[in-house]
């Protein structure tokens, strides 16, 4: 059957190529405010109701950008958005996810209830469904496999809350190993879109802290001049999991409806390849074939 397929973007033509699949979006920031630890009580100016709703605020337009992705990439995507202290075996296997992506993070998770943190480590660190951790969501991984997570310039972040040495906007990345199939097509001399040369990415960056060192099982395969562990890869137990310290998801935000020069697609092009190779690699972790339709 032919299907006409709409472009999102007037200068960069960007169409569906996978068919179908089913992906949980995992909600990282706080909802309410019984997720806040005791120590987020006994922090300066503290004030939960209005932390919650700034962090309802900001997931608004985080998860929006996951799921606008995951709609974009996808022809026919079935998408459970879940809260993070929701996350779990059970509901995971009533849903039976091609793929799982957390999201970014706003506070610091010493600032969570610990019982959040156990749970979702205890999922992450046993499920064999393959997982997508961005910003945020590439720390939580790193904190399940016991690493500490830390400021830009090695601190713990309780000792740093303020002034932090921060990442932000468009960076490049170098790459580590671009023969992982999560690179597939980025590095074409031909593509004219090519913002970066040679082995680099050019991704978006809003963050303050990182993982400290490279979880056991994993393999770096993108690093920066501030923040080194920038991307990596576990590929072993039956898992299949992929993080990024950036913001791949920011590739589909509407330039028209928010007009500005960070907006623009064809600035996330190396971002957006990722998020559709991934899901293109937790298909094919899932045992389906993958029949991809050509762009135009």
């Amino acid at each position: 059957m032919f299907v006409t397929l709409n472009n999102y973007c007037e200068y960069e033509p960007i169409q569906a190529r996978i068919e179908s699949a089913r992906v949980v979006v995992v909600d990282g920031l706080i909802h309410k405010v019984e997720d806040f630890s005791e120590l987020a009580y006994r922090e300066p100016f503290f004030n939960p109701a209005e932390r919650v709703k700034e962090e309802r605020t900001i997931a608004g337009f985080a998860i929006g950008n996951i799921v606008q992705n995951v709609k974009r990439l996808i022809r026919n995507a079935e998408i459970m958005v879940a809260p993070l202290p929701d996350l779990s075996h059970a509901m995971l296997a009533e849903f039976n996810p091609d793929a799982i992506v957390l999201s970014g993070t706003l506070s610091d998770f010493d600032l969570y209830q610990e019982s959040i943190m156990t749970n979702m480590a205890s999922v992450l660190t046993t499920t064999k469904y393959p997982v997508l951790g961005i910003c945020g969501g590439h720390q939580l991984v790193g904190m399940s496999w016991g690493l500490p997570v830390v400021t830009l310039d090695g601190v713990p972040g309780l000792e740093k809350r303020e002034n932090r040495i921060r990442e932000y906007e468009y960076h490049l990345v170098k790459v580590i190993d671009p023969q992982d199939p999560i690179f597939n097509g980025i590095f074409s001399t031909t593509d004219p879109r090519r913002r970066s040369k040679g082995d680099t990415i050019w991704v978006w960056q809003n963050h303050g802290l990182m993982v400290e060192g490279i979880p056991a099982g994993f393999k770096l395969l993108a690093k920066g001049y501030l923040c080194r562990n920038q991307m990596m890869v576990k590929r072993s137990d039956g898992q299949l999991i992929y993080t990024v310290q950036f913001h791949i998801e920011k590739s589909f935000e509407d330039w028209r409806k928010t007009p500005s020069r960070w907006e623009h697609h064809n600035e996330s092009r190396d971002g957006r390849m990722l998020f559709e190779n991934f899901i293109i690699e937790a298909l094919r972790h899932r045992g389906q074939e993958v029949a991809l339709a050509k762009s135009a």
